[in-house]
């Protein structure tokens, strides 16, 4: 009560600091980078990332992306290679005419070189920049490249995809906050009993959304879901706990005469409540720390960061708001939208076993649904973008004048002989999808000894430790195709050098799909148990555990399973994120309305007078809820042209709907299917009995 009474006494000093303290948020929100480059995110020993990396410190080679140029002369071509090269962090153009200026006579030169630079009506550039993929100075080099080269030109690569992504994201992402904030005062103002508080709620949670994202500061940086999603979650998931700070303020304002004690008590009341109902939320994304892809642990930190903020925000900065504006809140009090929901909960009550049915029927189709959905993911990014972005047109450009839809680099030890290597390239070209493979020992053919080359032209693709190969492939990224041609490509660089490596988009995606495969069943099984475990705790039973993740699981099933119905592919993080925030996040409703059921059986109340009860007075705050989240992320989602924000915003909306649904109707059905295990195994259920209460008691009052 202490604490509770010195936010009352000092709320002109809360609200005083709180303000002083958005001017150090809004500083460190603008200074933390955000990458949008999601093979960052690998783990660090593996090959792929340990091979980016040599070609970075052997080669001064980091990003990579191919030029096409259509219907452009070769004098004019050479021209802009010239001009390119002279681009800041450009490190090398590589065209057909990149050993021309030898002594080495035209010739001697492979056919195979031009062609596989040039079409009939096209040609094509590869360049290499001194800085890696999702570097702000490898952007802006993009950026300038093609202004330089005008509408005739089209850059592909990861590093055009992150620029464009990072255009795109910096233009929307303002726009999300104003939908979800639109959208979610618009379901507060219905579905609340005042006009003005929506406008409180959202003014004591900016603060606190303000305050985690300058303190995204001393994380480094953020990736760009959760910069995009941090926001929206943090309002969606944090609104309950000013509802229910303002209901209780509302419920003592009847006792006490004086506001300050009225809120003191309140502050009280609700604190206990506030906390315990998120620890769950916390659980849910501290869960996606256990993630090996390192970006489900920059948005869980940032999320149970918001979570917790959320909370401080709720005891100590909402009071001070609601005690300052108490007289208009007060005289703009309405009747809530919302009706008496006792009827309701009568009929549900009265039919459970037709819900129980409902609920065996739908479980085993939406599980067949989910685990489909959760194998047709796709992790080609291209496919977040929409069709008329840059990168997109250069990549069907590319396809479509060069047959090529990816590129892979190999790294092979200079201690190999030029004779393996010619070997192994010729192999390689002997694989399924492998247009060619670009080297000295493949250009020069074996009439041209390597050793004779200038170091000028040599170190392109050949340092002290290494010698750089490009692969280019017919196959897409992230598809069955390309992943069975790595591992032939791996198996025979392997024969021929132990300690090669191939490195690329297409390599890294292969990577990221072993690795996120192995991260959905850690970070489910650590948020179902961790939850588990919460639950337990709170409602001291071995019983309860079981049916509310139940509840919440079965919804999680139907929410993704539709997809795969609907004939939708996921993008591969959602499903992940998903599942853990979904259950994180909506468990709750299920929690409110079990300690209600066991407050009233503890009381003496019959099991079907104690899920009456608990249905009733729950059906409001759950709908309250459950609308708030889905108000805060639909607009969103139907807004996005990013397909990745737009799905996990869908799945967050549908899923709120889904869950509020299904602790509504189907859990109340398990409590009173196993009301006798639920006493048994419930510690405070066993241990405290009194008078039965009849129903006819029960519904009187």
């Amino acid at each position: 009560m202490r604490f509770s009474k010195a936010v009352v006494r000092y709320r002109i000093p809360i609200l005083v600091l709180s303000l002083l303290l958005l001017v150090p948020s809004v500083l460190g929100m603008a200074r933390t980078r955000i990458n949008y480059d999601m093979l960052d995110y690998l783990p660090a020993d593996m090959d792929t990332v340990v091979g980016q990396n040599e070609l970075l410190d052997e080669f001064g080679k980091g990003a990579f992306s191919f030029l096409i140029l259509e219907d452009m002369p070769d004098r004019d071509a050479a021209a802009l290679r010239a001009q390119i090269e002279q681009v800041d962090h450009v490190e090398t153009v590589l065209w057909y005419d990149s050993l021309l200026d030898l002594s080495v006579p035209m010739e001697l030169l492979p056919r195979e070189l031009y062609d596989a630079f040039n079409t009939d009506s096209a040609t094509m550039m590869a360049v290499f920049f001194d800085t890696s993929t999702s570097s702000d100075l490898t952007m802006d080099a993009i950026r300038e490249i093609r202004s330089i080269a005008g509408k005739q030109c089209f850059v592909s690569g990861m590093s055009a995809l992150v620029t464009d992504l990072k255009d795109l994201c910096e233009k929307e992402e303002p726009i999300y906050v104003g939908i979800a904030v639109a959208l979610a005062c618009g379901a507060m103002l219905l579905l609340l009993d005042s006009w003005l508080i929506p406008f409180v709620f959202l003014a004591s949670i900016g603060m606190m959304i303000l305050m985690n994202l300058g303190s995204n500061y001393f994380m480094g940086e953020i990736s760009y879901i959760t910069k995009a999603l941090s926001a929206v979650l943090q309002l969606a998931v944090t609104m309950d706990y000013s509802i229910f700070l303002w209901n209780s303020y509302n419920e003592q304002r009847q006792l006490h005469g004086d506001k300050g004690e009225a809120m003191a008590s309140a502050i009280q009341a609700t604190l206990a409540s506030v906390v315990g109902s998120s620890i769950t939320t916390v659980a849910g994304f501290i869960a996606l720390c256990f993630m090996s892809f390192t970006m489900g642990r920059d948005l869980g930190i940032v999320m149970a960061k918001g979570v917790l903020l959320g909370v401080l925000g709720c005891v100590t900065v909402l009071p001070a708001l609601i005690l300052v504006f108490d007289g208009p809140l007060q005289r703009t009090r309405h009747k809530s939208l919302i009706p008496n929901m006792a009827g309701m909960a009568g009929g549900v009550v009265k039919a459970f076993p037709v819900f129980l049915v409902v609920f065996a029927l739908v479980v085993p189709p939406a599980l067949s649904g989910y685990h489909k959905t959760t194998q047709e993911v796709y992790y080609d990014m291209g496919r977040c973008l929409p069709e008329d972005m840059e990168y997109v047109i250069a990549n069907s450009k590319l396809s479509e004048d060069f047959d090529i839809a990816s590129t892979h680099m190999l790294l092979v030890s200079t201690d190999v002989p030029s004779k393996d290597i010619r070997s192994m390239i010729k192999e390689m070209e002997a694989v399924d999808g492998v247009k060619y493979v670009l080297g000295l020992e493949s250009v020069l053919g074996s009439r041209v000894p390597v050793e004779v080359l200038p170091e000028s032209v040599a170190s392109i693709l050949r340092s002290d430790k290494w010698e750089l190969m490009l692969i280019n492939s017919a196959y897409k990224v992230a598809g069955e195709e390309v992943n069975t041609q790595i591992d032939r490509l791996g198996a025979i660089l392997k024969r021929y050098d132990p300690s090669g490596m191939l490195i690329g988009e297409a390599p890294c995606m292969k990577d990221m799909i072993e690795t996120t495969d192995q991260d959905f069943k850690v970070v489910n099984a650590v948020s179902i148990i961790a939850i588990f475990l919460i639950i337990a705790l709170v409602e001291k039973s071995l019983s309860l555990p079981f049916i509310l993740i139940a509840v919440i699981e079965a919804a999680i099933f139907v929410n993704l399973g539709l997809p795969h119905y609907l004939g939708q592919s996921l993008p591969f993080i959602a499903p992940i994120c998903i599942s853990t925030i979904q259950l994180g996040a909506t468990v709750d409703y299920a929690i409110l309305m079990t300690t209600r059921y066991k407050a009233e059986r503890i009381n003496g109340a019959d099991k079907k007078a104690a899920v009456h009860t608990a249905l009733s007075t729950s059906i409001p705050s759950i709908i309250v809820s459950g609308m708030g989240l889905f108000a805060a992320t639909f607009g969103v989602a139907l807004y996005s042209e990013i397909d990745i924000i737009s799905s996990m915003c869908m799945l967050m909306a549908r899923g709120a709907i889904v869950s509020m649904v299904s602790v509504i109707f189907t859990l109340p059905a398990l409590l009173l299917l196993c009301d006798g295990l639920i006493r048994a195994t419930t510690f405070d259920m066993r241990s405290r009995t009194r008078r039965p209460i009849s129903k006819q008691e029960v519904y009187a009052k």
